[in-house]
């Protein structure tokens, strides 16, 4: 496979906001799979709504299963970006990123944002993942 020969395949999740603004939870690109805005939220419901932690371990999750329908797991995970809206909330969401990656060790951003588009969301999360031989299982799943 050339670089100009790229393998994708789409992965749209729950949220009225990806329809709004045309995008999808997860797209794997080659070998790579990316999340995006990972929110603790499922349809119209808020989970852990004033829990900072409780939404880091929601959105965490939802962002592991967008990266389970490719076949990976949180040892795939290359990348984490976290998305805070107040500083305080740093521990809590550290500890929840911790239970999950301690022993994967991803490359970690964490970023305080002045908002998210619901205000009661806290934190939103991204993830990028790799696995050898995913390209060849989207071929495959493409030319079926």
């Amino acid at each position: 496979m050339t670089e100009r020969q790229v393998v994708r395949g789409r992965v749209g999740g729950s949220s009225s906001l990806e329809k709004e603004i045309g995008s999808v939870q997860a797209i794997a690109v080659g070998d790579q799979v990316f999340v995006g805005g990972a929110r603790p939220v499922v349809g119209e419901t808020l989970y852990g709504e004033g829990d900072p932690y409780e939404q880091a371990r929601v959105a965490f999750g939802i962002g592991l299963e967008a990266l389970a329908a490719y076949g990976l797991t949180a040892d795939d995970v290359v990348r984490t970006r976290m998305y805070l809206t107040h500083a305080r909330d740093l521990d809590a969401v550290g500890r929840a990123h911790r239970e999950l990656f301690g022993e994967v060790n991803p490359v970690a951003t964490l970023l305080v944002v002045q908002g998210l588009p619901d205000a009661r969301v806290l934190v939103q999360i991204e993830l990028d993942a790799h696995r050898a031989g995913l390209a060849h299982s989207l071929e495959s799943l493409e030319g079926s």
